[in-house]
């Protein structure tokens, strides 16, 4: 890309990061985002004014044809006019996840799924340190990619939670360790089709060969379904089946059996201190994508019995008034909420609500049976899951205007040993920027429940 015209898409972290990323490496850069500029980073900016970029706030460039690539942030889709016409005209159109392994260097460990990519990546992540390898924890788990890959030396691992929209935009991106999780139809409003995810989650294998690993949900058949197709040694983990290789509970112990047959045992799956079957599954991935990572057996024990769980994801908020508060922000689709449903088991006020991806709620609420007590909804889905409670014959639902009625309305429902469960099944985006914020406003409206 030396001597080459880059346009950055999308001024959030991970395309200030890529601006930044290839400013450094010589590249003349310019910017773009559908947002005002007084809406961008002003740090950013200066950086930007200061070496004499061309920024394209609220408007695109006149003359798509003068650029070389198009950088593209993971919420950008790649169908956008001006996006279209670039490619039309002989421009290249990657992702920064792209970027980042071009650029930078060091080995990767990609991590992707429908639910729980965040939770096995962090825990990888305490895996590998444990070893005293030098690691970043990167990705769509909020730390740009590129931002430490440019920095990385060829010894240094990248344990990276990955995106379907990230994965859209590779070409030559190659992990020596992938691990898919699960899957369940999310972000149907971008892809279209469930078909269509799928194969995105799926380009994560594509560039593997023979001597890397794939490590694969064993219990999920759309994920198996896929390891015929892919070049990597396939590594099944499951939670339910003893397997002649990979990952597995065996008598209560969470163990691996190895090229040679051989058993190598870690700890009791009842060592775990993160609740719920779906982590035990998050953990057997953890596991094998490690081992096979080459971390010994005594980090990886570690790792599995001192951590403790990533914030919004079914994180204590602590107890007020005899009423327990969980915080799952992070329960962006309808599966990841019912597994935190799931993990409470029982006496559950439940919040949930929010963006539509164009996510079925049936199941959903088919999961409250003997466990939810009431819903109290927000957010543009809020009726759209009260019907589909309603006609399932669960009418006990609320629908309010914010966070901090929901919170105020679950503490005057809940009784003494309740559960209230922030877990909303749906984005953030129609009320808040990330998921993140949306969990802290949470956290803060129950702090205010002490005062």
């Amino acid at each position: 890309m030396k001597d080459k015209k880059a346009l950055v898409v999308g001024m959030g972290r991970s395309g200030i990061a890529a601006a930044y990323a290839l400013i450094n490496a010589g590249i003349k850069v310019s910017v773009q985002d559908s947002k005002q500029k007084d809406a961008i980073d002003p740090e950013a900016l200066k950086i930007f004014e200061a070496k004499g970029i061309d920024m394209f706030f609220g408007s695109v460039p006149e003359d798509m044809s003068s650029f070389d690539s198009v950088v593209v942030s993971p919420g950008v889709p790649t169908d956008l006019g001006f996006i279209k016409e670039a490619k039309a005209g002989g421009a290249e159109v990657i992702g920064e996840l792209e970027l980042a392994y071009r650029l930078g260097k060091g080995s990767y460990a990609a991590i992707t799924g429908t639910n729980g990519k965040t939770t096995t990546t962090t825990l990888i992540g305490e895996m590998f340190k444990a070893a005293g390898r030098t690691t970043h924890v990167v990705g769509n788990i909020g730390v740009a990619v590129v931002s430490k890959a440019a920095q990385a030396e060829d010894e240094d691992w990248l344990v990276t939670e990955v995106s379907s929209f990230q994965l859209e935009t590779i070409d030559e991106f190659h992990p020596k360790v992938s691990a898919l999780l699960n899957l369940t139809p999310d972000h149907l409003d971008r892809h279209k089709t469930f078909e269509n995810y799928i194969a995105a989650k799926a380009r994560v294998f594509e560039n593997q060969t023979k001597e890397d690993y794939a490590v694969l949900n064993f219990d999920d058949p759309l994920v198996m379904k896929l390891a015929p197709e892919i070049e990597a040694t396939v590594v099944p983990f499951s939670r339910v089946e003893e397997l002649p290789f990979g990952a597995f509970v065996k008598n209560g112990d969470i163990v691996i059996r190895d090229h040679d047959e051989k058993l190598i045992t870690f700890c009791a799956a009842d060592d775990l201190l993160i609740p719920g079957t779906h982590n035990l599954e998050n953990a057997l991935a953890a596991t094998a994508v490690a081992w096979f990572a080459g971390v010994d057996k005594e980090a990886i024990t570690k790792a599995l019995t001192t951590f403790a769980g990533v914030e919004h994801r079914i994180e204590d908020c602590g107890t007020v008034d005899g009423v327990k508060y969980i915080n799952d922000s992070k329960g962006t689709n309808p599966d990841a909420a019912i597994k935190a449903i799931e993990a409470i088991k029982e006496n559950i006020i439940l919040i949930a609500g929010g963006y539509d991806k164009g996510s079925d709620f049936t199941e959903f609420v088919e999961a409250f049976d003997g466990r939810v007590k009431h819903v109290i909804l927000l957010g543009t889905t809020a009726v759209k899951i009260k019907d589909a409670a309603e006609k399932a014959g669960f009418t006990a639902t609320t629908i309010v205007k914010d966070m901090d009625d929901c919170v105020k309305e679950a503490a005057r429902l809940a009784k003494e040993g309740d559960n209230v469960l922030l877990s909303p099944a749906c984005a953030s985006w129609d009320m808040y920027g990330s998921y993140e914020e949306r969990g802290r406003h949470f956290k803060k409206c129950v702090e205010e429940l002490r005062k």
